[in-house]
């Protein structure tokens, strides 16, 4: 079955609309993301769209500081996330709880992006993460 395409999905939908599994959805609000989903070659795909830029979303910074304080936090940390993970936790409510930060987890990471990795060390540090 052939679905409309939602601005921005058009190779989405002709690749993939096909998939038994694809579907494509966006929040009616006006300036939020495309989303399309589906499974090829065994694997589940999420494929987000927008208009802002990378580097001021949400996830890309998310991401960002993740991959930071798993270089800087070492392999006893990344040992703790992993663990968290393989216990069910999502990634950045994982990251939080190792690292015992109050209040919401995404907001916290949302906000560590802009630290220098001095104090990122320093947060680190004070649940015996020093590397």
């Amino acid at each position: 079955m052939r679905r409309r395409p939602v601005h921005g999905c058009r190779t989405c939908l002709e690749h993939f609309g096909e998939s038994e599994s694809f579907a494509i959805y966006q929040w009616s609000a006006k300036g939020r993301p495309v989303i399309a989903t589906f499974e090829a070659y065994g694997w589940p795909f999420e494929i987000f769209v927008s208009s802002t830029p990378v580097q001021d979303q949400t996830g890309w910074r998310h991401f960002e500081v993740e991959k930071r304080l798993l270089t800087l936090g070492g392999p006893t940390f990344h040992t703790a996330i992993c663990a968290l993970r393989a216990e069910g936790v999502k990634t950045e409510p994982a990251f939080a709880r190792a690292l015992k930060l109050e209040r919401d987890p995404y907001t916290v990471l949302y906000n560590l992006f802009s630290t220098s990795d001095d104090q990122l060390n320093a947060v680190l540090r004070a649940q015996g993460f020093a590397v």
